[in-house]
């Protein structure tokens, strides 16, 4: 049956403005930059993970109709277009402060969790990114009760 996931994908509203966040500050390296003519099929990868690309695409044709595309547009600059991406780092306090001295919008600070240390950010078009490093030890998942008191 299936053997891995080899791609994912977000939209983006500038290729370029994505690459100098993607490669720039995070890392990232260019996979794929095709001009297919109708459109540019841009991907990245972790350097260690070549493996899993992320596409980075502009909403439009041959995708999507002009009204769609418009309302992709809409949802990508509130964060609510359904793509983000988990990154996994040995350490997330580490790489908070670099990205953040590299300019990159946190939306939330280093906090322990159960399944890490964690932080969110979004890219310039209001995707939210993570970064979390995994714990020492096991998982141990709370019950919904346990989960439900850390917000009250």
């Amino acid at each position: 049956m299936f053997k891995r996931i080899s791609h994912t994908f977000l939209h983006v509203l500038d290729q370029d403005e994505a690459l100098e966040f993607y490669v720039g500050k995070l890392g990232m390296v260019v996979h794929t930059d095709a001009d297919l003519g109708f459109m540019r099929f841009l991907t990245v990868n972790l350097p260690d993970q070549p493996d899993v690309e992320l596409g980075l695409m502009v909403p439009g044709p041959p995708a999507f109709d002009e009204t769609t595309t418009a309302q992709i547009r809409e949802l990508v600059t509130k964060g609510a277009a359904g793509g983000g991406v988990i990154f996994v780092t040995d350490d997330c306090r580490g790489t908070y402060e670099r990205l953040r001295a590299a300019g990159v919008e946190f939306t939330q600070e280093p906090t322990e969790r159960f399944y890490g240390i964690d932080c969110a950010a979004r890219d310039p078009f209001g995707n939210p990114i993570r970064f979390t490093q995994p714990p020492d030890g096991p998982i141990v998942v709370p019950s919904a009760e346990e989960f439900k008191a850390q917000f009250e």
